[in-house]
């Protein structure tokens, strides 16, 4: 659901570029865009972390358990 809007957004800027848009127009079209894929983000996350996480963090496993925390290390690295 969010995915689809969010690409229907890109879209909608990609025709706004073509059609020569006032920029501030564009530019703010690309911050709501924006926006709405770090909803999408945080959610996944917070969906990765209740299900994924605590399965590896409640496991035995301890290969598992650096598994899933070198991820979240290396997600967080990134932004």
């Amino acid at each position: 659901k969010g995915v689809n809007r969010v690409a229907g957004q890109v879209r909608g800027i990609g025709k706004m570029i073509e059609e020569d848009r006032y920029c501030i127009d564009i530019v703010t079209q690309i911050a709501a865009a924006r926006a709405a894929l770090a909803r999408i983000e945080s959610d996944l996350l917070r969906q990765h972390l209740t299900h994924c996480v605590h399965r590896a963090m409640t496991s035995t496993d301890k290969a598992e358990q650096a598994k899933v925390i070198e991820e979240l290390v290396g997600v967080f690295r990134r932004q």
